[in-house]
């Protein structure tokens, strides 16, 4: 008997786009479902030939009328995003983006952010790997709940990097003994980085590689721009004053090096008040459009104060919580910007 969750996915794959006259199924427009029976809440993301016009309304009620009267849900969280052309589909694969996230000073949830941009990134069908380059102060594995089970070598010698959520993760977690800290100087942590980079078996269709950077403008900022002379950039800041004001040095040091800086995200944005439902700004407001500005660049997400309310991690967001959905729509920004 098959699930309610393929029950929908069936369902929906025989609606026709109105903008190509083909069934959903056939042009594999589905890029994102989740059914969330408990809250009774689906989330779709639907790829279509035109958006922002009479076509996406008129798909946009057939697929209400599914999910709340076929189906019964209270309700659907619902984005279109359009289809790649021809001549896109016809043009070879490029090779592995790198976007370095970055952060004026810690304590913003930069890593949380790198984490949960990365499965975003994979839920949206991407390949994504993750470098964490926060040498002395590594938390990806801990993000992710990894254990540390040692390394499996490729014939070549080099070792394959551990999963977590299928995403390849590289850190100096891996390599230290329990709770003992890192003493290391420049040199040793571009010899480091080099390991990382160049003795890592990584998968050579990788779409994307994240390096969550160590807050600052240290040897790691400048080592990379060595490693990796074209890498995009993401500026995390929290609304506080004294965090933006950081963060904006964090901006001009990825601009100086020839960076692309893509945008900012201001973390921490809001507290949603459980009672009154109001969105309580704890820290502050307009840090992130502050350094958007001083950066002349996007605020591409203000992403809220909360805890997972799933069994995955204590810190990954499930695609139907708000703040996985916002990582979603992070994720889609990011993917239109390098279209």
């Amino acid at each position: 008997m098959m699930s309610i969750k393929e029950q929908i996915k069936q369902a929906i794959e025989q609606l026709v786009d109105p903008s190509t006259q083909k069934t959903l199924g056939e042009q594999q427009s589905i890029r994102h479902l989740a059914v969330d029976e408990k809250d009774s809440i689906v989330t779709l993301i639907i790829a279509i030939g035109l958006t922002k016009g009479p076509e996406e309304k008129t798909l946009s009620r057939q697929l209400a009328k599914l999910i709340k009267i076929d189906y019964k849900f209270r309700g659907i969280k619902l984005q279109f995003e359009q289809l790649p052309s021809k001549e896109e589909l016809d043009t070879p694969a490029k090779k592995t983006t790198y976007i370095a996230i970055t952060s004026g000073k810690g304590g913003v949830g930069k890593s949380t952010v790198t984490a949960n941009l990365a499965v975003a990134l994979a839920r949206l069908g991407k390949k994504v790997g993750i470098i964490d380059a926060d040498i002395y102060g590594p938390s990806i594995p801990h993000i992710f709940e990894m254990k540390k089970e040692g390394f499996q070598l490729a014939s070549n010698n080099k070792i394959y990097p551990p999963k977590a959520f299928d995403i390849p993760v590289i850190s100096t977690e891996f390599f230290l003994e329990n709770d003992q800290p890192l003493m290391w100087r420049g040199p040793m942590l571009n010899r480091m980085l080099n390991h990382f980079f160049n003795d890592v078996e990584w998968d050579e269709n990788l779409d994307f590689m994240l390096i969550d950077l160590p807050p600052g403008t240290g040897d790691v900022a400048i080592d990379i721009q060595k490693l990796i002379p074209e890498a995009h950039v993401i500026v995390v800041t929290t609304p506080h004053p004294t965090a933006s004001h950081i963060a904006v040095k964090s901006g001009y040091m990825a601009k100086n090096l020839n960076h692309h800086i893509l945008g900012v995200v201001e973390n921490m944005s809001y507290y949603q008040n459980p009672v009154s439902h109001a969105h309580e700004a704890i820290f502050g407001s307009g840090g992130g459009e502050l350094v958007a500005n001083a950066l002349n660049v996007d605020l591409l997400a203000t992403l809220p104060i909360g805890q997972p309310q799933n069994n995955l991690s204590h810190s990954i967001f499930t695609p139907t919580e708000e703040i996985g959905v916002a990582y979603l729509g992070l994720a889609n920004k990011l993917l239109k910007a390098f279209k």
